[in-house]
């Protein structure tokens, strides 16, 4: 019985449910009067269901769904604006005694190097990252007790945020790490993290406990109840997605809004970030033994319909995709992209030896992250390296009610512009830095509170002029 406030897994994320939305939705999919209705009701801005969203995923009316991707469009300008928040994924250790099938840490894989980075050559891959210009990290290990202990984490996450380098600094370390206590969550708070963020993989309890065979994340309910856990614990902002790919997709995206729906039910806020990643190549793993693999365009569709769906939610895509794919979805619903990433542990401060691989999944994206903020300036976007609300302690209810009421845009926005305005002075190549500056002072003059703007201007001319680290 699907009952979305509730702490146990299969009920949560009712496999029946699905079921009989996917029926309804394949009973419905050339429904227009239904179809126009549920659109209508995303005008709204207050969100679908996940049935109202999987009649949108079913529909193949070409003209309804460009309906759907011009108000996804919509939506996005309407809570982002042109913002394409920044990151980087830096890998600690791939020690895993799990069995993943489509991973290639998994324990019986033999031909990968297994590595773990100390605290020294951990402050050599943060300095590296400064000094592209990154702001924000996302750290990612694998599952092994023994390797890698949360202590080891915890001592990572301080070691991080204590390295200061010219004028770097990581002001946000999101962690994506296997799902444990509540005790340990509550000590990942207390360290100071950003989003906790795990992947389900996939919804399908069968399929996900074949695709585990062994290990701790064979456990399906612990690892489904883990966003429960980390909220009981005090961490209000998580991130939740599945691996797109491994099971039917339109499964796979009823069971990630019914878990949206699951956090909004019994915590009273939803996840701060949906994560869209695809299979890709890696080592022992090859993608063409899973047959749900999809293709770019309803790859697209689904990102614009989560967009329309959980319009306050961050998604996010990473290298995974090419260049080409990221641009798509960029314009229909995406607000977190990686830059300039290494899938390897290690890589930042030197490149990876191929005799030495350790990658978890081969990048389609392998720009520097100057290419890449490049890139959004032309695309009209902002790279913004922003972690203002974090600091600000505008997290879980208080960011959403902000977001929900409109007032975020009077931080966002100056955030934005203003660490760009650090990123051009500081790291950026004498091109970028051109396009970067007339953005900013293009957005500048968009923003419509006087004392807002005026703030944000002092403070712009305060970074020309050597001082850093301005935020609202």
């Amino acid at each position: 019985m699907y009952q979305p406030d509730s702490k146990i897994a299969e009920e949560f994320i009712s496999d029946q449910e699905i079921k009989d939305t996917l029926a309804y939705a394949d009973a419905n999919k050339d429904n227009r009067e239904l179809i126009i209705s549920i659109i209508e009701k995303a005008k709204k801005l207050k969100g679908l269901s996940h049935r109202e969203a999987s009649v949108l995923l079913a529909c193949e009316d070409k003209e309804l769904i460009q309906k759907v991707f011009d108000l996804a469009i919509k939506i996005k300008e309407e809570f982002y604006g042109n913002r394409i928040v920044m990151f980087a994924p830096l890998y600690l250790a791939n020690y895993c005694v799990n069995g993943c099938v489509y991973c290639p840490y998994h324990y019986k894989n033999k031909h990968i190097r297994r590595k773990k980075l100390s605290q020294e050559e951990i402050k050599k891959e943060v300095i590296a990252l400064q000094d592209m210009g990154h702001k924000r990290l996302a750290l990612e290990t694998g599952e092994d007790p023994v390797n890698i202990p949360i202590e080891y984490v915890l001592e990572s996450i301080k070691t991080i945020y204590g390295i200061k380098h010219k004028n770097g600094a990581i002001r946000r370390v999101n962690v994506n790490i296997a799902a444990t206590t509540v005790e340990n969550y509550k000590r990942l708070r207390d360290a100071g993290i950003g989003t906790y963020i795990l992947f389900q993989e996939t919804y399908h309890k069968d399929n996900y406990e074949v695709l585990h065979p062994t290990g701790p994340k064979h456990n399906y309910a612990y690892h489904t109840e883990a966003m429960d856990r980390a909220m009981e614990a005090g961490i209000d902002d998580v991130g939740i997605g599945v691996l797109f790919g491994l099971n039917m997709y339109r499964y796979d995206f009823a069971g990630l809004l019914m878990h949206a729906e699951h956090l909004e039910a019994r915590f009273g806020v939803g996840p701060h970030t949906i994560s869209v990643p695809r299979i890709r190549p890696a080592d022992d793993v090859d993608p063409d033994e899973f047959e749900n693999g999809i293709n770019d365009d309803i790859f697209e569709k689904i990102v614009a319909i989560l967009r329309v769906a959980v319009p306050y939610t961050g998604i996010i895509i990473s290298t995974r995709e090419t260049k080409e794919s990221r641009e798509r979805v960029l314009r229909v619903g995406v607000s977190q992209i990686s830059g300039a990433s290494s899938t390897s542990v290690g890589g930042y401060a030197e490149p990876e030896k191929p005799e030495d691989n350790s990658a978890q999944f081969e990048r389609s994206d392998d720009r520097t992250l100057d290419e890449v903020v490049n890139w959004l300036l032309d695309l009209g976007h902002i790279p913004s390296f922003c972690t203002a609300c974090y600091r600000e302690g505008r997290t879980g209810d208080r960011f959403m009610s902000l977001v929900k009421s409109g007032q975020i845009a009077n931080c966002c926005g100056p955030n934005a512009m203003m660490t760009l305005k650090e990123y051009l002075e500081d790291y950026a190549s004498e091109d970028t830095k051109q396009k970067g500056e007339k953005v900013i002072k293009e957005a500048l003059e968009t923003i419509t509170n006087p004392v807002v703007k005026q703030k944000a201007k002092e403070y712009i001319e305060n970074i020309h002029e050597g001082k850093r680290d301005f935020r609202f």
